[in-house]
C-alpha cells in the first residue's frame, strides 16, 4: 500500500497488447484508454485521399468502359440474369455493404484501413457513376445528375483530404474560406451553364448510341 501511495500523481502506462488498450493511473484513478478512438487528424487526410482516388478512378474508368462497350470497341462485359441487365451500381450497393460492415465490426487501422478507404472510394464510385438512376430507374445511363453528384462528392472528400482542421482554423483563413466560397459558388454557376450546352450537343448522341447498343 505505501509502494502504491508513492506513485499516486504519476502517470503509468501499460500496453496491454492482446487488447490493444493503454491504462493510466493518475490519482489513484483508472483510465483505459482505446488509441483507436483516437485517430490523428493527418490519418483522417490520408485515408480520404485514398478514397478520393478510387472514386474518381472507379467513375473515370466505368465510363470509359462503357462508352467502349456501347461504340462496340470492346466485348460486351455487362452481366445480365436472365434478361435482366444488372447495372454496376449494383456491384457499388454489395461492396459498399461489404465495406461498411468490415469498418464497423472489424475496425481496422494500419495499412488495412488505407485498403479499406480506397475499397470503399471505388464502392462510392460504382454507385454514384449510376446516380441518375437512383432517381429515374430505367433511365439513360448519361443523366446529367449522375456527374452533378460525382462533382459533389468529389468535392466532398476532397474537403475532407486537403482541408485543415477546424481547430487549426484563425480569423485570417475563415477570410480566405469566404473569398474561396464565393469563387466556387461562382465555379459551380459556370460548371452548371456548360454542363446544360454540353448536355443540348452531346446528350442526342450518347442516348442514340446507348439505345443502338442495347440488347
Amino acid at each position: 500500500m505505501k509502494e502504491e501511495g508513492s506513485h499516486a500523481g504519476w502517470a503509468i502506462e501499460n500496453t496491454l497488447a492482446c487488447h490493444r488498450r493503454r491504462v493510466y493511473v493518475i490519482s489513484n484513478r483508472t483510465i483505459e484508454v482505446n488509441p483507436e478512438h483516437h485517430m490523428h487528424r493527418e490519418t483522417v487526410h490520408r485515408l480520404a485521399r485514398r478514397a478520393l482516388f478510387g472514386f474518381i478512378l472507379t467513375f473515370v474508368l466505368a465510363r470509359i468502359s462503357v462508352f467502349l462497350i456501347m461504340a462496340k470497341a470492346m466485348p460486351n462485359l455487362y452481366f445480365f440474369m436472365g434478361k435482366t441487365h444488372v447495372h454496376h451500381l449494383n456491384y457499388g450497393i454489395f461492396l459498399l455493404s461489404a465495406v461498411c460492415g468490415y469498418s464497423v465490426f472489424r475496425r481496422p487501422t494500419g495499412r488495412a484501413a488505407e485498403i479499406t478507404a480506397l475499397l470503399y472510394g471505388v464502392a462510392m464510385g460504382l454507385t454514384f457513376d449510376e446516380f441518375g438512376m437512383w432517381l429515374h430507374l430505367g433511365g439513360s445511363y448519361w443523366q446529367r445528375a449522375s456527374v452533378d453528384a460525382v462533382i459533389v462528392v468529389s468535392a466532398l472528400f476532397g474537403l475532407f483530404a486537403f482541408g485543415r482542421s477546424l481547430e487549426k482554423l484563425e480569423a485570417r483563413h475563415f477570410r480566405a474560406f469566404a473569398v474561396l466560397l464565393v469563387v466556387l459558388a461562382g465555379f459551380a454557376v459556370v460548371l452548371y451553364l456548360a454542363g446544360n450546352h454540353l448536355a443540348d450537343v452531346a446528350a442526342p448522341t450518347l442516348q442514340q448510341l446507348e439505345s443502338d447498343s442495347s440488347p
